[in-house]
């Protein structure tokens, strides 16, 4: 009976799939986390703006790729969140960041990103990196929480609070609208509704707590505006005058109700195309 019970596990681990290889953290210096199989999907080309093409955000290019810089260097580091408006290079800031100090230093830092909905299986994510010989910048874009979602529960234990803790080869930089990644509607609900409003409120709020450097982003105004398309022009040489293509600019501001660094890209998308220009390189 133990011989046939034997032949029976045989057969089955015969015919189960192989585990999937370990990640290779010097494949490429950006990855992509897929937790259904476990892998870290390496990146060719990331989509992003170069450091010098970013107007109106001085301050905090230089406060993110200090700590960065630190990070990088084997020194102490802080998480980072950067909140505010949409559109205005929070995303593109902390890609921009990861080029310029892997272009200084090759090799230096990978950047993983991680998707919202898979922020569940951030601790099986840092048991890899932690056992990987590179040091990490792990990264989710447009984070927030909503409803009944537990999740930034385990993300502050892992952040900070946990027993183990953030390993020291990553440090976690995440955008958002909110500047406590919680809707309004729903930290006044806890308020309302909970026996000790105080305590309630401070358990979704001490979330932004965890991230020890906050960068503000907020609306641009026309002048930055207006300098971030000449940037654009310059860098990609566009056949344009000024006087050209600047009240162009404004009517596409006026019409989609809004200045960023997200409409100003849309805009020059636009009138390179309209011109004929490719935008590469």
């Amino acid at each position: 009976m133990t011989a046939y019970l034997a032949r029976i596990a045989d057969a089955l681990e015969r015919l189960s799939p192989p585990p999937p290889p370990a990640p290779d953290a010097h494949a490429a210096d950006a990855f992509v986390w897929q937790p259904g199989d476990g892998q870290l999907v390496p990146i060719a080309a990331v989509n992003r703006v170069p450091i010098d093409l970013l107007q109106g955000v001085e301050s905090q290019q230089r406060q993110l790729h200090d700590n960065t810089k630190r990070f990088a260097d084997g020194l102490p580091a802080n998480n980072a969140l950067l909140w505010g408006a949409r559109g205005t290079g929070k995303s593109s800031l902390v890609k921009a960041v990861h080029a310029a100090i892997n272009e200084d230093h090759p090799g230096a830092l990978a950047l993983v990103e991680i998707h919202r909905e898979d922020i569940p299986t951030l601790p099986t994510l840092l048991g890899h990196l932690k056992a990987m010989e590179r040091r990490f910048v792990l990264f989710c874009d447009d984070l927030s929480f909503d409803g009944q979602d537990a999740a930034y529960k385990s993300l502050k234990a892992v952040l900070e609070g946990g027993v183990e803790g953030r390993p020291e080869n990553v440090v976690f930089y995440a955008t958002s609208n909110r500047r406590h990644l919680m809707p309004r509607d729903m930290i006044e609900n806890e308020r309302g509704t909970a026996i000790n409003p105080s305590e309630a409120v401070e358990e979704k709020v001490s979330l932004s707590d965890r991230f020890g450097l906050w960068l503000g982003f907020h609306n641009t105004d026309q002048k930055t505006y207006l300098a971030m398309i000449r940037g654009y022009v310059a860098a990609y040489e566009i056949p344009a005058e000024e006087e050209e293509w600047k009240p162009q600019a404004i009517e596409w501001s006026v019409t989609r109700g809004a200045r960023s660094g997200r409409v100003a890209w849309q805009f020059i998308q636009d009138l390179a195309g309209r011109l004929g220009v490719p935008l590469s390189g």
